[in-house]
């Protein structure tokens, strides 16, 4: 983007409703000059999720802005948990490890163009040559258990049924220790990460503080949320993953597609790179007689599904879309499909199964609906489409001529919401 590393990063993060806390205004003059900032990302999974990706478009915005962003990726941290609502079940090294390379993948390919390259580093790589014993005296000692206990979400979980272990209760040690190491190995000043974080990025602060380390300063940005107070990231078949092998493009692109009003705008600012004079004009748009429903959903589901799967994915995406709108007349044949299928929620059934089943029956399988009385309602209200094609008879009944070249049905629930099922003998 020409003319973005003249930007003050902090002024355009907080524009864009970024920035909940900061440790100091003064972060706004340190970013004046070229600095490098980091958030940590622990490997819970081999896939990072939705709602990780705030910290990942702010790592992108700093970037953009002429500074190097580092990507923490938790070898060390991953095999304690960081306290949340519930304690973490411990991940074995072989999983630990096969998360770590997935994700790490995924951060060598998601920052494309210009600008300086993103130095991506495990904190296993140093905390690996610590003995327990000199990891207490030489870190431990320099933390006050007054501070941790006085943490939000140490509080939580110590007035909480299950309580908290020892093991979670030194996580915040460890991520201290990371921003000191990382200030005084790499010259690292900010650290940025969920609301969630705050505590973890003030132990820091203070320990690099108390070992006199330069000036370093944190930053929190909200979470996620829906306008019902719900986290993104979550849908009805499970979490939004940003890799392509546990969600496709097309997957990814529907969930986007089905924001609601109330959110669109708000996550137009934090996950996309349209200018804000653009996202207020999609704002005001909306609010005419004259709007396109669900236009502004369209830019969202294409903006964030091109920066995190490329023009590739979105191409794939947006060309699954068009071939399986319900109501078209897009021509559906059993080459299309077989072209389609990995891309968009499928299963395979036996014909003996599917000959002479209720219509009903196969959105419950297919968990369009949660109950027959649901696929009833999704029916009598014109939403069920059978091969793009709208029922409503809540009795029908799958016949061998429904059938797709003889292989394939496909369902729909609203115009959103697919299911393909391939016929096996």
């Amino acid at each position: 983007m020409i003319g973005l590393h003249m930007k003050n990063v902090i002024e355009l993060l907080q524009e864009r409703g970024f920035i909940d806390q900061m440790t100091s205004q003064e972060l706004v003059d340190h970013v004046n000059s070229a600095r490098n900032a980091y958030v940590g990302f622990d490997p819970t999974a081999d896939s990072l999720h939705l709602g990780n990706l705030v910290g990942i478009m702010a790592l992108e915005w700093f970037r953009r802005c002429g500074h190097t962003p580092y990507v923490i990726l938790g070898g060390a941290t991953g095999r304690i948990g960081d306290p949340k609502s519930f304690e973490r079940p411990l991940l074995d090294e072989q999983t630990l490890q096969s998360n770590l390379q997935s994700i790490r993948r995924f951060f060598e390919k998601i920052f494309r163009g210009g600008g300086s390259k993103p130095v991506i580093l495990n904190n296993n790589d140093w905390f690996a040559k610590f003995s327990l014993i000199d990891f207490l005296r030489d870190v431990g000692k320099l933390f006050r258990v007054g501070q941790m206990l006085a943490k939000e979400t140490v509080k939580q979980r110590l007035n909480s049924e299950e309580g908290l272990s020892f093991t979670e209760f030194s996580y915040q040690i460890l991520q201290g220790y990371d921003f000191a190491y990382l200030n005084q190995h790499h010259t690292v000043t900010i650290q940025m990460g969920g609301s969630d974080q705050w505590g973890n990025i003030t132990s820091g602060t203070e320990y690099n503080r108390k070992i006199g380390g330069s000036t370093v300063y944190g930053i929190t940005f909200p979470l996620l949320t829906k306008s019902d107070g719900k986290k993104f990231g979550k849908s009805e078949e499970g979490a939004i993953w940003l890799s392509e092998e546990k969600l496709s493009a097309y997957q990814f692109y529907q969930y986007l597609v089905r924001v609601s009003d109330a959110d669109v705008i708000k996550l137009l600012r934090m996950l996309t790179f349209l200018d804000m004079e653009e996202i207020r004009s999609i704002e005001q748009q909306m609010k005419k007689s004259d709007y396109a429903p669900n236009s502004a959903q369209k830019r969202l589901a294409e903006e964030v599904t091109r920066f995190v799967h490329g023009e590739e994915g979105l191409e794939k995406a947006l060309k699954v879309t068009e071939g399986i709108a319900p109501g078209t007349e897009a021509q559906l044949s059993a080459a299309s499909f077989k072209e389609f299928m990995q891309d968009m929620p499928h299963a395979e059934m036996n014909q003996n199964d599917v000959i002479g089943a209720k219509l009903v029956d196969l959105f419950v399988r297919a968990n369009l609906v949660s109950s027959k009385s649901e696929a009833i309602r999704l029916i009598k209200n014109g939403g069920a489409y059978l091969n793009n094609v709208r029922i409503d008879d809540s009795t029908f009944v799958i016949s061998a001529r429904d059938l797709i070249d003889k292989a394939y049905l496909l369902l729909s629930a609203g115009k959103k919401k697919r299911f393909l099922v391939h016929i096996s003998k």
